[in-house]
């Protein structure tokens, strides 16, 4: 059966959309990773540095001295962990950020305090 240009226009139009797709999942290809020494006083770290939404955070420590917590800015500012915050504590945490503030503390007795935690805005 022989094709008429409308098949042809659908073709080029399935092309489009299947580079589109791939363009929007490509999104996160260009995402950053930054290492950070989870240790007290690193209140500072982001200080300086830009942040997107889909950069990855690798928090490495000894887990059997700390932990890192994911919390809102309650948790953050009185250093607190509600029941439902996502504890991480393999010593080596790869975190996704998202867009918006990302707050993160160490929630052992007097770390937080001491400036074991830190707070991220990714745009």
């Amino acid at each position: 059966m022989a094709k008429g240009r409308g098949s042809a226009r659908s073709g080029v139009a399935a092309a489009l959309v299947t580079l589109l797709c791939l363009l929007v999942h490509s999104e996160n290809a260009s995402a950053a990773t930054y290492t950070i020494g989870w240790m007290f006083n690193v209140v500072s770290w982001p200080e300086g540095k830009s942040f997107s939404a889909g950069d990855v955070l690798v928090f490495n420590y000894d887990p059997t001295s700390h932990n890192v917590v994911a919390v809102d800015s309650g948790g953050y500012t009185g250093c607190t962990a509600s029941s439902g915050a996502q504890v991480y504590q393999t010593g080596n945490d790869q975190i996704t950020l998202t867009k918006g503030m990302n707050y993160f503390i160490c929630s052992f007795a007097g770390h937080c305090e001491n400036g074991m935690k830190i707070a991220v805005n990714a745009v």
